[in-house]
């Protein structure tokens, strides 16, 4: 047998060590994990029905992972038919492309997108000479910090406030104290200078309505408000999987989606169907009244609808980002987002195996405790553990096993039993 990941494992546990001996990390990963069960256990008070809402939203995306490319076509038909210019990008590469071609050598401001994440895209942006800043207020750390986003909510919980103080006073230009209602003043009025002079906003989606054509994006900071609306030009971008039959659908998922990853509500929901026009002068209408006078819509692949095709792995697209696995998580829980890339858990392992190939995500698989806690937090109930199992037996076949796990396996073959 071949085994072409030693190294990268080796790499890989380093790192875990690492993150280990970080005692804030471990202090702040637990307050997160205790705070995220306690608003759990009074939204769960507030809203008995939240399962059963759940349940009836996982039978409604698998139904729609039956048919996903008619409704591709129809969200596709409905978004142009409104003037909403949408592509469809087979891979990173074209999607950044795309992109690319707007916002070459422009002042960008971005919303928190796990899947701008995916495609790299700040960097290729940056490489086009294009400004680019983030405007979520964990992203923004990271950015500044040149660190990683680390959970899909809280992407900057590994950094102190004292350390966002620092960051924050070097572009302030004065000291400013590790206070968070003071570091978060700073944030938003360095920001608004930004909004108001892009050029383009880009954001994700959370959810896309097929039957009306409206993209669906939840926040709390009211940041994404500024992204989409102020720049005179606005990029969406979502994966395929995100798209559900109607208005009603995608509005049942904003609210299963808020609820599991630990909230009420949002404090905003944008609805995003049309540019911005108006009619107001004789019923003639006109585009780019307040908002945006171009919308761009990217709609990706990249490794879905490989994931779509294989019926051992097309229950990985049901997942909605809402991060609750990751709270009960026994790895993540230690050692946080050292435990994936841009996509975190053993879900994000999943995913990254039919984007990046399993060559570079075999060391994810092998973090896996397989404890299944996540499939029993998880709203749509994914099973997780079994996709992991699989996946270890298609990176056993490419000879992806690490070492010391292919020395037992011999050993079982040849004696019986691992013991002897």
């Amino acid at each position: 047998m071949i085994v072409s990941i030693d190294k990268s494992i080796t790499t890989h546990k380093k790192v875990l060590y690492k993150a280990l001996k970080n005692r804030f990390l471990r202090i702040s990963l637990a307050r997160t994990v205790e705070n995220y069960r306690h608003n759990w256990e009074k939204i769960i008070k507030m809203f008995p029905d939240l399962p059963e809402k759940a349940n009836k939203l996982r039978k409604i995306r698998q139904k729609t992972l039956e048919n996903l490319w008619y409704y591709v076509d129809l969200a596709r038909e409905r978004f142009e038919m409104k003037g909403i210019n949408t592509y469809l990008a087979k891979d990173a590469e074209e999607a950044r492309r795309i992109i690319g071609e707007i916002c070459e050598g422009k002042l960008v401001v971005k919303s928190k997108s796990l899947t701008t994440e995916e495609i790299k895209l700040n960097k290729y942006l940056k490489e086009l000479g294009a400004e680019v800043w983030e405007t979520d207020l964990g992203e923004l750390i990271i950015q500044l910090a040149k660190s990683k986003p680390m959970h899909l909510v809280t992407p900057a919980i590994h950094i102190p406030k004292e350390k966002v103080a620092e960051i924050f006073s070097e572009i302030a230009g004065k000291p400013l104290p590790p206070d968070p209602k003071i570091l978060v003043s700073f944030a938003r009025k360095f920001l608004r200078e930004k909004y108001f002079k892009a050029d383009v906003g880009i954001t994700g989606v959370n959810v896309i309505a097929a039957d009306s054509g409206s993209m669906f994006i939840v926040e709390n900071e009211g940041n994404i408000r500024f992204v989409s609306n102020a720049p005179p030009i606005h990029i969406a971008i979502a994966g395929i999987e995100k798209i559900v039959p109607t208005f009603v659908d995608a509005a049942l998922q904003v609210d299963v989606l808020a609820k599991y990853a630990g909230f009420i509500t949002p404090s905003y929901v944008s609805i995003i169907s049309d540019v911005s026009k108006t009619a107001d002068i004789e019923k003639m209408r006109v585009e780019g009244a307040h908002g945006p006078k171009e919308v761009h819509l990217i709609l990706l692949d990249n490794g879905r609808n490989k994931m779509l095709e294989d019926e051992r792995f097309k229950e990985a697209l049901l997942c909605i980002r809402c991060g609750a696995c990751l709270y009960e998580c026994p790895v993540y829980q230690t050692v946080c987002g050292y435990f994936g890339d841009y996509l975190f858990g053993g879900i994000g392992a999943i995913w990254m195996s039919f984007i990046d190939g399993l060559e570079k995500t075999a060391p994810y698989l092998y973090t896996c405790m397989l404890c299944g806690k996540c499939k029993e937090v998880c709203p749509m109930r994914i099973d997780v553990p079994r996709m992991i199992l699989t996946l270890r037996e298609e990176a056993n076949k490419a000879g992806l096993t690490p070492r010391k796990l292919a020395a037992i396996e011999q050993v079982l073959y040849e004696k019986g039993n691992i013991y002897k």
